[in-house]
């Protein structure tokens, strides 16, 4: 089982399967979600996710394309998204110990920031994934 939590730990979440097609965005929408100077999220199953506690505490911002992100309203921690109501992915910062799952690629390299130097060999693409 995967769990996880916000940074205040009134969020927090279980996982009975497996996280899958986890990815690192550069793109400057995702800094600015995650704080960060990438995403690093992965895909659930929203069958296999359940919120344990704290689901009251979260706010969902609409993204767009039926995407909401869903934060912390104590903490300001990026939980996941939802996608048409439904979980769709949770980010990998806010999952609980090793969720088994490595970063397989890296997506809208082409627009990351000017400071972040991206390690050699790994499989990135200048946009979307291909």
């Amino acid at each position: 089982m995967i769990t996880g939590e916000c940074f205040c730990g009134v969020a927090k979440y279980s996982i009975v399967g497996q996280l899958s097609d986890a990815r690192s965005c550069h793109c400057s929408r995702c800094r600015r979600v995650f704080s960060a100077q990438a995403s690093a999220y992965a895909l659930v199953d929203p069958e296999e996710f359940e919120w344990t506690s704290g689901r009251d505490s979260l706010s969902a911002f609409d993204s767009g394309h039926e995407f909401e992100i869903l934060f912390c309203r104590h903490c300001g921690s990026t939980l996941g998204a939802q996608y048409e109501g439904n979980m769709h992915g949770v980010t990998l910062g806010c999952v609980n110990g090793d969720p088994e799952v490595e970063i397989n690629r890296h997506i809208f390299v082409g627009s990351k920031a000017p400071w972040e130097i991206l390690p050699a060999g790994i499989t990135a693409f200048e946009e979307g994934d291909a």
